[in-house]
């Protein structure tokens, strides 16, 4: 027999079907061995080293893999293919002592890794026909990423609790995504406006069209100021008012004749296939998804979905990738599906190279497994979540092996006194990709218009303007700007943004981030103490340092040193330097406690300000919160329900609605009528 072990039972089911009797697969449950929760785990004496413990809620599954290891030919590793992975097959070869090399060489086991990127019966197949070993490299960065988390964590959380407040908590990575929503928020209170001006001019034509006798008069369209004496205006040459007032003027009575024409033919190039990070962020666009249910959801349609007499099939390829690369075979079969579904004038093969310099091409980008798959055909199997997101990978693979799509451009400039007029127009003249992957675009139409025609004005119309300051983050500009900047990885942005949530370091306001009041002081004391943690540059220079524990350019016990011993030096000094009055900066309140008669000040504590006495520890009083309840209004009915109790109109989050007054003991409601 021989024992396959990969991470959920999901990819058990999947994987099963496609092998013979020999074969036996079981789920690791994710990860058997982990840093310990109550204490540091790291040995910063002795060079790093992780104290792993095999967690309790692992314990008896480890065990049970442990029998079916023992009675196993051969254990085959068939965790997922990126560094994690890696380290999970490492974790299990240790957990179920599967690397005591004389002992298993003795009974004739053997230990083997395996890789795929997409699970199916081809995949897989020819997975077990080249094993290799467990990369060491892979396992080191994925290591040194969590001991470094590990030290961060461990080593400044209590610093937090120290200055601030207890239960806060530091990350590395999630620092400085904090960080970077906190500026945005300075930059848009800091913020003026600044006025600007545009002048637009409603044209028609005034004669009748000889091609076709067709009356062009009916078709409005409009026209930009663009320049004025031969000079091109920005945007902000217009300043007042009273300049757009004095344009207007100056244009009293002119002719507005058409001084140029230019027709051109532009196009639009279809978007690569996704990667993990574009992934999320078109999810969060299109969908509204947030990025951990996309990967939620992702994951599920990679280990398998059940497809009725099919059992359960891996719809896409692996989801965390910063690849763009397709396969050989990927390509043919998108080629066949277009070719017969659309015809070969929507077929243009085309290939992506990846920017990212850590990206490795081996892997693929976020593809479906068989592209004659289409999402209608398998709709009825699949929530309306899993068809969304499926749909949209679909899309885009489809739509990447798709000729570009081809616009007619035309430009028009009117002159008027020493005014220049441009008026754009572009329609679709072939749609190629978009017949699959549709984006927004703008069509608009122009008139048949000849040079030195003259065109009546209907309407000049001044229009004043203030700029806009810019936008907070939401999720998918977040993971945009962590990308871009080199902070995290794929597999860590979902959880970077959790984390800083539900830290309540940030929250959400109608789906954009927005710091709270702890997490601006957080960040400030982080910035001005430790500003290491929170550079993105350095933060970025990390993640290139992983890189190269990756390809084995650097050690991980090196790399970690360099990190932490000026780290646990300025930790050690700031401990003596700051003091919890510096950071918080208590209000005294006017009010006493009435336990102990001390002042009562305003402190912040993890989730905000609230009042305490300032004699703490001492004194614990606390003074809660008293909310403000608008007492519930009688409507001078009598409860339907039990006849007893009077009606009243309350409010609940959702607005306001009819209740008993008898409530708990009657719990009768009823929506309020527009009456009420």
């Amino acid at each position: 027999m021989n024992l396959i072990l990969v991470e959920s039972p999901t990819k058990c089911k999947t994987i099963q079907k496609f092998l013979g009797p020999d074969y036996v697969v079981k789920a690791s449950y994710g990860h058997v061995r982990d840093l310990p929760k109550k204490s540091l785990g790291v040995d910063v004496a002795h060079d790093f080293e992780p104290k792993y413990v095999v967690p309790l809620k692992a314990r008896q599954n480890v065990t049970q893999l442990k029998k079916d290891a023992q009675k196993a030919e051969k254990v085959i590793l068939a965790t997922d293919e990126d560094r994690e992975g890696e380290a999970i097959a490492w974790h299990l070869v240790k957990a179920l002592g599967l690397d005591e090399g004389k002992r298993q060489k003795a009974k004739g086991k053997s230990v083997e890794r395996i890789v795929f990127h997409e699970i199916t019966k081809s995949a897989i197949e020819e997975a077990l026909k080249s094993p290799r070993e467990i990369d060491q490299k892979l396992v080191d960065a994925q290591q040194a990423r969590r001991v470094l988390d590990r030290l961060v964590g461990y080593k400044l959380s209590p610093f937090l609790w120290r200055k601030v407040a207890r239960g806060l908590s530091a990350g590395r990575v999630q620092s400085v995504a904090v960080r970077l929503i906190v500026e945005r928020e300075r930059e848009i209170e800091k913020f003026v406006p600044q006025e600007y001006h545009t002048i637009e001019a409603l044209l028609q034509s005034s004669l009748i069209n000889a091609d076709n006798n067709a009356d062009q008069r009916g078709k409005i369209f409009s026209a930009l100021l663009t320049k004025i004496d031969g000079k091109v205006l920005d945007k902000f040459d217009i300043k007042t008012k009273d300049e757009a007032d004095k344009i207007v003027k100056d244009l009293d009575g002119a002719d507005y004749i058409v001084q140029g024409i230019d027709k051109k033919e532009e196009s639009r190039s279809p978007l690569p296939p996704f990667t993990t990070s574009t992934l999320q962020q078109t999810a969060a666009k299109r969908l509204g998804f947030s990025a951990k249910q996309t990967m939620l959801i992702a994951q599920q349609l990679y280990e398998g979905i059940e497809l009725g007499g099919e059992g359960h099939v891996g719809l896409i390829t692996y989801m965390r990738t910063d690849s763009v690369n397709l396969s050989q075979e990927s390509l043919k079969k998108a080629g066949d599906y277009i070719l017969s579904a659309l015809g070969d004038k929507y077929f243009e093969q085309r290939t992506y190279k990846t920017k990212s310099k850590s990206a490795q091409e081996a892997h693929e980008a976020v593809r479906p497994t068989e592209p004659s798959r289409t999402p209608e055909s398998i709709s009825s199997h699949l929530t309306p979540q899993q068809y969304k997101l499926y749909n949209l990978i679909w899309r885009r693979f489809i739509a990447s092996q798709m000729p570009k799509a081809v616009f007619d451009s035309t430009a028009i400039d009117i002159e008027a006194k020493s005014h220049l007029f441009r008026a754009n127009g572009s329609t679709l003249k072939f749609d190629g990709f978009l017949k699959i992957y549709p984006i927004k675009f703008s069509e608009n139409e122009l008139p048949v218009v000849n040079n030195g025609e003259k065109l009546d004005l209907e309407e000049l119309k001044p229009e004043q303007h203030f700029t806009k300051p810019p936008a907070r983050y939401n999720e998918a500009s977040l993971i945009k700007t962590l990308e871009k900047e080199g902070i995290g990885r794929p597999s860590t942005y979902a959880p970077i943004i959790s984390t800083i949530q539900q830290r309540n370091y940030v929250k959400k306001e109608a789906k954009y981030f927005c710091p709270t009041e702890i997490g601006v002081m957080v960040n400030d004391l982080l910035v001005e103490h430790f500003p290491s943690i929170v550079d993105i540059k350095f933060t970025s220079k990390m993640e290139d340092e992983l890189d190269d524990i990756a390809i084995g350019k650097a050690g991980w016990v090196a790399t970690i040193r360099n990190f932490y011993e000026p780290f646990a030096e300025n930790l050690e000094k700031k401990y003596a330097e700051v003091s919890k009055e510096q950071v918080t900066q208590s209000e005294k309140t006017g009010q006493k406690c009435e336990k102990c008669g001390n002042d009562m000040v305003v402190r912040m504590g993890r989730y905000g300000k609230f009042i305490a006495c300032s004699n703490y520890p001492e004194c614990k009083n606390i003074l809660k919160e008293k909310k403000d309840k608008e007492p519930p209004r009688e409507t001078g009915e009598l409860c339907e329900k039990c006849g007893e109790g009077k009606l009243v109109i309350r409010r609940s989050r959702f607005g306001e609605f009819i209740a008993c007054n008898r409530f708990p003991k009657c719990r009768y409601t009823r929506k309020i009528k527009p009456n009420h």
